[in-house]
């Protein structure tokens, strides 16, 4: 065994992964230099972002900690003061909504009578027509057959 000659392993040269990734990073985007300042503002505002919702988070919850019995103290006062104020809102919400609607309205009708053809005017100047030349069907049909009827009453009841 003292003659075997020793044998030499096979070592990788040791590389942080961080620098892997950075050379990778490196060959991939070359020498375009708009793709880097791309990539370098994702990172920083990812962080921002991040670090964003960490401190809402944090806030959140110890301020939810902290408020938390004297939410539960005043629990009493909320429930009426959240019924009313529902109330008031949605009442405010639905006076605008009407108020809206009304307004909207008028305008059609304004512009309609203006002669500015608002949209669905030809609906209703069709249906304006419609009726005309229904109430005229109706109107001389009751003159073709009117005297027919008072002809006949006066058969029924010859003294009226």
């Amino acid at each position: 065994m003292a003659d075997r000659a020793p044998t030499q392993r096979a070592t990788r040269p040791t590389t942080h992964n961080g620098s892997t990734f950075l050379r990778k990073l490196q060959v991939h985007i070359g020498s375009n230099s708009s793709q880097l300042v791309g990539l370098l503002t994702l990172i920083i505002s990812g962080s921002i972002l991040l670090l964003l919702t960490v401190i809402t988070v944090t806030g959140s919850v110890l301020g939810l900690t902290l408020l938390t019995p004297l939410i539960i103290i005043s629990s009493p006062i909320w429930i009426p003061i959240g019924i009313v104020l529902f109330f008031v809102v949605a009442g405010f919400l639905s006076f605008c909504g009407f108020g809206l609607a009304v307004v909207a309205g008028l305008s059609w009708v304004y512009k309609y009578f203006k002669g500015l053809n608002p949209p669905g005017s030809d609906q209703v100047d069709y249906a304006r027509n419609r009726i005309y030349d229904t109430a005229t069907h109706v109107k001389d049909y009751a003159r073709e057959y009117g005297g027919y009827l008072q002809s006949k009453v006066k058969d029924a009841a010859p003294g009226a």
